[in-house]
């Protein structure tokens, strides 16, 4: 028996309520803060993740699904979808347009990586990406952006978590420090950090396992390393946070996962679990398109993990608004009445009415638990004495109710109670 591939899964009927509602919560959203919609290829030339991502990371060293095209050439399933979307603000000239370009986008994202709740080798995201402006102000627009979004999908208990870890004139002088620290307990670090040890010392801060985890408390803190640029955009950003009324904490630990943040980091997660399940996270990359070899450009951007935000609704219970189907189901009974159900089916979904009929002969009471079962409103049985009358009986399923109605006249009257 064939199944989905380990790390995969299926997205089934019962569940596409939830994703129908994040899709709509998120368009609605949206141009309230001025993004609009891009959609990027699921794949691009590798050297894209390498470049931006960064070479020592996880997600370039164990987790891109990478392949050799037909003409030689090394494409990778999308890891991320920030680097996809500031290579097409370079190669479409977006510079020339009004900065900030303001884009969003839902993606399924690629990693090669032991699945998680939430979290699965092909999962999917919503990211919003503002690119051309270096202000404090628009990180805290987004990120209020952030936070207002899972406000009105009705979870609680979330904490917004940020920080700053700085930037190119900075960073270096507090990375000879994080060094001179973990130095003198190399010897307790898990195997990954003491590899990360050399190649990527700040990833050390965001270790989860419990042999490294109790070290961040005493580590150096980047906000207490920062140049003076830095040091002033984060005291912009906690004073716009303020304003926006954002019940938010500093987390000194918090780094991220990609190599080209700088400045701004920040997470949005569940009280309870505490960094084992974020549904939100981002922060400032000013670096990135300067790095693809176009001018310098300041950008900051989040994404939020879909499959993650859902397993958070179940969990707290939040109810999917119902979407109020007034289905019919069309009951025959007989070949003389057949033909007129096909044909009454084709007329009422002219109408835009959700119609389901059985197709091969069944009693009136197997036809009755069919609808029921389907969750239909109301059935239209139709008979032998029915078709001789020219009318149908339309039985209301949820009141046990039923009367007779014309054939001319019932698309009329389920347009009434529809």
């Amino acid at each position: 028996m064939f199944q989905a591939p380990y790390g995969t899964h299926d997205i089934l009927p019962e569940d596409q309520t939830y994703w129908s509602f994040l899709k709509e919560k998120i368009e609605s959203l949206a141009p309230l803060y001025g993004y609009e919609r891009i959609d990027t290829p699921i794949f691009e030339e590798a050297g894209l993740f390498v470049r931006t991502v960064g070479v020592d990371t996880d997600i370039v060293e164990k987790e891109m699904y990478t392949f050799a095209d037909r003409s030689g050439g090394q494409m990778t399933l999308r890891p991320e979808g920030t680097a996809s979307v500031c290579r097409a603000y370079i190669e479409h000239g977006m510079a020339s347009r009004s900065q900030p370009v303001k884009l969003f986008y839902q993606a399924p994202i690629f990693r090669y990586e032991r699945p998680q709740a939430g979290r699965y080798r092909q999962h999917h995201q919503f990211g919003f990406e503002a690119i051309g402006d270096g202000d404090a102000m628009l990180d805290a627009e987004l990120i209020d952006m952030a936070w207002r979004f899972f406000d009105s999908l009705g979870l609680k208990n979330l904490t917004l978590q940020i920080n700053s870890i700085g930037c190119p004139k900075c960073r270096p002088a507090y990375l000879a420090k994080l060094r001179e620290y973990y130095a003198g307990h190399k010897e307790v670090l898990c195997g990954d950090c003491k590899g990360r040890f050399d190649k990527n010392i700040l990833r050390l801060l965001d270790c989860k396992k419990p042999t490294c985890q109790p070290l961040t408390t005493s580590a150096p803190r980047s906000v207490e390393h920062l140049c003076q640029e830095c040091a002033e955009h984060f005291e912009q950003l906690k004073t716009h946070l303020s304003t926006l009324q954002l019940p938010f904490e500093i987390n000194s630990s918090m780094v991220r996962g990609l190599d080209y943040y700088t400045k701004t980091v920040f997470e949005i997660q569940p009280e309870d679990e505490r960094g084992q399940s974020t549904i939100a996270g981002g922060g400032r990359y000013d670096g990135l398109i300067g790095e693809l070899g176009a001018k310098p450009t300041p950008a900051v951007g989040f994404a939020t993990g879909i499959e993650r935000i859902i397993l958070n609704l179940k969990k707290q219970k939040v109810a999917m608004p119902n979407a109020q189907k007034s289905t019919v189901f069309i009951a025959w009974l007989g070949e003389v009445a057949r033909q007129t159900a096909v044909k009454l089916s084709g007329e009422l979904r002219q109408m835009n009415i959700a119609s389901l009929i059985t197709y091969t002969p069944r009693s009136l009471k197997a036809q009755m638990r069919q609808a029921d079962s389907a969750g239909c409103n109301y059935v239209a049985i139709i008979g032998e004495e029915e078709v001789a009358q020219g009318n149908v009986t339309l039985r209301d399923l949820r009141t046990a109710k039923q009367e007779p109605v014309a054939l001319a006249k019932l698309v009329e009257k389920l347009q009434e109670i529809h």
